[in-house]
């Protein structure tokens, strides 16, 4: 584990570099999505940074559509949250964090770095509550995981059910 000093360092320069993946009103463009693809991906090798605990009885979840949707796209996913905040990236916070959408994705294998951010991890890193998708035809799963202000799941991690939808 580095000395709190280096910590410090990692964690200011992973904010730099998170934040400025993120801070966009379009986050699922075409140009955002290439743009990122380029970016150096975190590994899964790399070590784990500190865990933001999670707030008592935080809850994420998809409020619409419901499971087993069947929807046209592009259609409206509504992110719900109860007993904590939704920040921003960058904004430490105790008792929040910010909204990462899983499309057909699982959680990742090491909950200790940062959610890596593609058309899978979908990062909405400006507090937004709600996204229009657009998806291929066929059944896809959502799953929302909170993220601390470096991006980090909290611990235990907060994350919604997984919904399944049928795009038509």
């Amino acid at each position: 584990m580095p000395n709190p000093l280096a910590r410090a360092a990692i964690g200011s320069l992973l904010s730099v570099v998170v934040i400025a993946g993120c801070d966009r009103s379009t986050v699922n463009s075409e140009s955002t999505r290439q743009a990122d693809a380029e970016k150096p991906a975190v590994t899964e090798s790399a070590p784990s940074l500190p865990r933001t605990p999670a707030p008592e009885g935080a809850r994420v979840f998809i409020a619409e559509p419901a499971d087993g949707a069947v929807v046209s796209s592009p259609f409206t996913v509504v992110f719900g949250a109860e007993n904590l905040t939704i920040v921003p990236a960058g904004t430490e916070s105790s008792e929040g964090g910010h909204h990462h959408l899983l499309v057909d994705a699982p959680l990742p294998d090491n909950l200790g770095l940062p959610i890596i951010n593609n058309d899978s991890y979908r990062h909405f890193g400006g507090g937004q509550t709600r996204v229009e998708l657009e998806l291929a035809p066929g059944e896809h799963t959502l799953q929302l995981l909170l993220g601390d202000h470096l991006h980090v799941p909290h611990d235990p991690p907060i994350q919604s059910d997984v919904i399944t939808v049928t795009v038509e």
